[in-house]
């Protein structure tokens, strides 16, 4: 009776515990997605048959094997697997056109995403379809190229990207010719296009090409001179002041001519008429003449120029300083005017000039000269129609209307003084440099200055230049990222606050202020930590008439002599006593 009442006595205890304090609750096990299964036996209670039927009280559980699951199947690779049968399905009924069509709009996402990156790289390392405006801006300053009219096409990099049919780029090849230089990048183009030119350029710069392959790539689109149309003249023309020019530009232009089946002859003063005429009695498809001679010609009927359609005339201030002007207009009046080309826009719509094939090809005339006095203003209005102005100059032509200031400090003190930092509207150069980076970055309140260096996104950059440009802000701060190939309007001061590692970038840099014959003011502190520059840049300021040379710079010793040149020590003098 005692061990009963003991049981009896825990029980009481435990139902007055479970009364006041709560029983243990039961942690509910928490199964996974693929583990999960199916109950399908009833409660007890529920089924009215479990107590009867054998099956249900002694039910068969399945047994576990395999792969750890209910016979041996793995959910997650019978997905996997039935998603790999459905992709090779797929993929075995895309035409070939669908699969042509996914891949362009997957070079389409690319492009994109490749403009939204800034492309730092250098315009010789850029395929052509990549090139952008500020590369076209950086080629044409790095060849000092400036052009003025509508429709401007790019100027060329090389010979392979220049369009010009096979048989001329074979010939050029076989010429020598390595990289066109920079009156034929610009010039060539433009003369394909079948527009009026003005090349300022000077002598030895390259011009004979320039103006010769697009006039024989105008030649090849005429009829073949024969029996019957050799007697109306040439085809092209010539004009040079003097006779050393003209033979020189003819043997230049042989050896294109020769190759290409074509005849090239010279009318220049010193031989005898009757010679030269013997020389014209087969034709020729270009004719080389001096202004006065070619004029005798003309008066004694020995030559005409009724099918002549492109006309160049090299050096023309030269002729106009030789007293040619009255000849020269009497020869281009002798030209025929039903291929004139029309004194409005239509004169500088390239696809309009293109569809304009064989006699009805408008005539094209081109004009280099060194300068543009007013006679040969006159002649470029009067016989030229919407000409391309093409100019080519040195890097110091580029900066003539900038004056240029120079202070001698040291780097301690430029760093102290506050007046180096707020000038109105002016762009701030620091050097392309981690240091510069950091510069640009710190002490810049950009309240009033927006900044721009390599670390920066296209979208930061393009806001920072907007801003400049707008006028929203006063001052640029940047690095040597700004130094080229950006355009911005009426800056009137640049300042150099480290001067630029050569004198190729210090051009560039000063070349932001001044543009468009607008004065401008460029501002440079120099320290020791500079000499490998004083040399050019003491050479740069002397020769500028804007500018004066600083007498601590023209004085200072590493502007004596260019960098890497040897100078020997003067020797002391000897007596020597007899």
């Amino acid at each position: 009776m005692e061990l009963d009442d003991d049981k009896l006595n825990d029980k009481e205890v435990q139902a007055i515990r479970e009364r006041y304090m709560g029983g243990e609750r039961r942690k509910r096990k928490i199964r996974k997605m693929n583990e999960k299964k199916f109950v399908f036996d009833w409660a007890a209670d529920e089924d009215t048959s479990y107590d009867f039927n054998p099956l249900y009280a002694n039910r068969h559980d399945a047994q576990m094997f395999g792969r750890g699951h209910f016979a041996g199947m793995d959910i997650k690779d019978q997905i996997k697997q039935r998603s790999a049968f459905y992709n090779r399905m797929l993929e075995e009924r895309r035409t070939v056109e669908e699969k042509d069509r996914a891949e362009e709009l997957m070079d389409i996402d690319r492009k994109k995403e490749a403009k939204i990156q800034w492309d730092d790289r250098h315009w010789s390392e850029k395929p052509l379809e990549h090139m952008k405006e500020r590369d076209w801006r950086i080629f044409k300053e790095d060849f000092s190229i400036s052009c003025k009219g509508g429709g401007i096409p790019n100027p060329i990099r090389s010979w392979s990207e220049s369009g010009l049919p096979p048989t001329i780029l074979d010939v050029i090849d076989h010429v020598g010719y390595k990289e066109p230089t920079p009156i034929q990048r610009q010039a060539i183009p433009i003369g394909l296009q079948n527009r009026d030119i003005i090349g300022i350029a000077e002598t030895g710069s390259g011009k004979t090409a320039s103006f010769v392959i697009p006039m024989l790539v105008y030649i090849q689109d005429l009829p073949k001179l024969n029996e019957e149309n050799q007697g109306d003249g040439p085809y092209a023309l010539i004009m040079a002041p003097t006779r050393e020019l003209a033979q020189q530009i003819e043997q230049e232009t042989m050896k294109f001519c020769v190759p290409l089946g074509y005849n090239c002859v010279s009318i220049v003063g010193g031989h005898a008429v009757e010679e030269q005429a013997f020389n014209l009695r087969n034709g020729a498809e270009i004719i080389i003449a001096t202004p006065g001679r070619l004029k005798d010609c003309l008066d004694r009927r020995i030559l005409v120029l009724n099918q002549c359609a492109y006309v160049v005339m090299d050096e023309a201030d030269r002729m106009i300083d030789l007293g040619f002007e009255v000849d020269v207009n009497f020869i281009l009046d002798a030209l025929p005017v039903s291929n004139v080309k029309p004194d409005t826009d239509d004169a500088e719509n390239a696809e309009l000039m293109r569809q304009m094939v064989g006699d009805r090809k408008y005539r094209q005339t081109t004009m280099f000269s060194a300068t543009m006095p007013s006679a040969v203003e006159r002649l470029a209005k009067r016989y030229l129609r919407r000409p391309a102005v093409v100019t080519i100059g040195v890097a110091g032509q580029a900066v003539e209307t900038v004056e240029q200031k120079v202070e001698m400090i040291n780097d301690e003190g430029k760093k102290k003084d506050p007046r180096f930092w707020p000038v109105r509207a002016a762009d701030h150069y620091l050097r392309q440099s981690e240091e510069g980076r950091r510069r640009s970055g710190e002490g810049v309140d950009e309240a009033w200055a927006a900044t721009l260096h390599g670390g920066k996104s296209q979208e930061q950059r393009e806001l920072a230049l907007a801003q400049l440009k707008n006028r929203q802000m006063d001052i640029l701060v940047a690095t040597d990222v700004a130094g080229r190939g950006i355009d911005v309007k009426n800056v009137s001061v640049v300042i150099n606050y480290d001067m630029a590692k050569n004198i190729e970038d210090y051009t560039h840099r000063i070349g932001r202020t001044g543009r468009a014959g607008m004065s401008g003011v460029a501002i440079t502190f120099l320290s020791n930590s500079d000499a490998d520059a004083m040399y050019d840049l003491k050479q740069m300021l002397q020769k500028s008439a804007l500018s004066r040379c600083p007498p601590e710079l023209a004085q200072h010793e590493a502007a004596q002599n260019k960098p890497g040149t040897f100078k020997p020590k003067k020797k002391h003098e000897e007596t020597i006593y007899q």
